[in-house]
């Protein structure tokens, strides 16, 4: 996993994305799911991409069920966009990177 994805879990879901000053990405996942083993080197690309300007999560929903329930979380790949506390945007599957793109752009804070 790139360096600038977090894993975040039930305990530390609230503090890393809930309380975030950054929008977050967060990526539903599980080891055993095809679609999100091929997603993941996108969502690793934008993690360094934006850097600074977007926080990356990943989290395991078969580890992490509470989050999973709490987000009612169907199937995945689910991406969820937060943004002061809030889900702002989701993509569900193995979307392409431009649709990532299109997703978060209108979320971010400006760059330096």
């Amino acid at each position: 996993m790139g360096a600038n994805v977090i894993h975040v879990t039930d305990a530390t879901f609230d503090r890393e994305v809930l309380q975030s000053d950054l929008p977050v990405l967060v990526d539903f996942w599980a080891e055993w799911c095809g679609p999100c083993r091929m997603i993941a080197p996108t969502v690793e690309a934008l993690a360094a991409e934006y850097a600074g300007r977007l926080k990356v999560a990943k989290l395991d929903v078969d580890a992490n069920g509470a989050s999973a329930m709490r987000y009612q979380i169907r199937g995945i790949p689910t991406l969820l966009l937060f943004k002061d506390g809030r889900v702002v945007d989701m993509r569900v599957g193995a979307v392409p990177k431009s649709e990532l793109v299109r997703m978060i752009t209108p979320h971010l804070p400006p760059a330096n």
